[in-house]
């Protein structure tokens, strides 16, 4: 097993579990990625996800090398699982996704850390876009980084192939929280709670019109937020939580 995913109350848990290989992506990596994933969506009860990996060296060292170094064979042909692990990497997750990132997280890790939309690192992690050094390009969001991060930086990053430590990447604004090794996931399962603990529908609303704000033009993102009050106002979840603060108590949502 590559990849392993269970839930933890509300909070849906996928696991990269090949650190002989630094859990380096390959077919049986992605099927479990897009398994878990998948899972989780489907859960009415998960409402955040996690995604980590096992030990402390690797999240993920992105592609394994085998597939191109040691092939003389075009690309695979086209898999739903591969499809599905594409809509991630372009669109994200349909629930909020947080990386606990446990160690180095490069090339398609790297790229896999971008498609959350909240992370925790380890003050020992590393990440960059090593693809040049290799022949290849960073082609599963590595050339969107001037989007998050400034554009002189984003260029240093992905034409040096020279990776940022943890601090580094908190100052850039691409982590959240740095911390001891050893609390990476109970800090990431931290967050995820306190996002969990919220309106479902207001959560899904609200990260629907920032990723508009980051995405669209100011008045297509204005629109847009314009048309989402009105039925978030008549939603059941702003009842019962107007009803929980009056109340003092905490919200039951449905």
């Amino acid at each position: 097993m590559t990849v392993t995913h269970h839930t933890e109350g509300h909070v849906g848990l996928i696991t990269l579990d090949r650190p002989e290989k630094r859990n380096a992506l390959n077919a049986a990596m992605i099927d479990g990625i897009v398994h878990g994933l998948l899972a989780h969506e489907e859960n009415p009860e998960v409402r955040v996800i996690v995604l980590t990996a096992t030990g402390e060296k690797a999240f993920c060292a992105g592609m394994d090398l085998t597939r191109v170094g040691g092939s003389t064979e075009g690309s695979p042909a086209p898999r739903p699982e591969t499809a599905t692990y594409l809509r991630l990497i372009q669109e994200g997750s349909t629930k909020p996704l947080i990386a606990a990132v446990n160690g180095t997280a490069v090339a398609g890790g790297f790229e896999l850390v971008l498609a959350c939309d909240l992370v925790i690192a380890a003050d020992h992690a590393l990440f960059g876009l090593p693809e040049v050094a290799r022949g290849l390009v960073a082609g599963a969001g590595g050339t969107f980084l001037p989007l998050r991060i400034p554009r002189a930086v984003a260029f240093e990053l992905a034409l040096t192939a020279l990776p940022i430590n943890a601090a580094r990447a908190y100052e850039l604004g691409l982590v959240n929280r740095v911390v001891p090794g050893d609390a990476v996931l109970a800090s990431a399962l931290e967050l995820a709670h306190a996002v969990a603990a919220n309106s479902p529908n207001a959560v899904r609303v609200t990260r629907g019109l920032l990723r508009d704000a980051s995405e669209l033009a100011t008045a297509e993102a204005w629109e847009r937020v314009n048309a989402a009050i009105p039925g978030v106002l008549e939603s059941p979840d702003a009842r019962e939580g107007s009803r929980a603060f009056l109340e003092k108590r905490p919200a039951n949502w449905a």
